[in-house]
């Protein structure tokens, strides 16, 4: 598993965010990177909640002097097919980020329809079991919470896994840590907190 640093202005102290790169996401990081081969000048990067798909169009951005929109299935099709054009016009590649690509992205405006049928896309899929232990590491990392293996894996063994769980989870392991003002995590306070959060998938599993 690798990492994609995104280099962002940020308060001094602060931990960077770094956009992991595991089987789950490795073919969409691919066909990003390589933004100068596409048909169009427009990509659609789609995934789960949390996936991480708008830090990885950021991470893309700053390699390729892009552009970004966040939520393009909300935005106006107008908006977005002079976005699109721009993009080709200025040789300049524009990454949507949505939560569904066409035809489920139902897109009224047929010129657009159009032009996003021929854009790549790049799709996130949810976590593999080292993507998701990475995560989960790289989250306890930021907030500065000590976790042993045996830790994170009793962990993950108990959790949905899907990236919206693993943020709930390193959430709640988070906030207790900070109550009891102790950032070293034990399998008895993880089994306490997240059985409490409603977050185990077999909250009566021990060990």
């Amino acid at each position: 598993m690798s990492q994609l640093s995104l280099p962002l202005d940020r308060p001094a102290g602060a931990r960077e965010d770094h956009f992991l790169v595991g089987q789950a996401n490795e073919r969409a990081v691919q066909m990003l990177d390589r933004w100068a081969t596409w048909p169009v000048m427009t990509a659609i990067i789609t995934g789960p909640r949390k996936s991480g798909r708008s830090l990885l169009a950021r991470t893309m951005v700053a390699r390729s002097g892009g552009a970004v929109i966040d939520d393009a299935d909300l935005q106006s099709e107008t908006m977005l097919f002079h976005a699109w054009n721009e993009a080709q016009s200025e040789r300049r590649p524009l990454f949507l980020v949505a939560n569904d690509a066409p035809p489920e992205w139902d897109v009224k405006l047929p010129d657009l329809r159009s032009r996003l049928a021929s854009s790549p896309l790049a799709r996130i899929d949810e976590p593999d079991d080292a993507l998701a232990v990475g995560i989960l590491r790289q989250f306890f990392d930021r907030h500065e919470l000590v976790a042993q293996d045996d830790v994170v894996a009793w962990v993950m063994r108990r959790i949905e896994r899907t990236y919206l769980s693993i943020l709930r989870t390193g959430e709640a392991l988070e906030e207790d840590a900070s109550r009891r003002r102790n950032r070293r995590l034990s399998i008895p306070t993880a089994r306490a907190t997240l059985t409490g959060a409603g977050l185990l998938r077999d909250a009566g599993a021990s060990g």
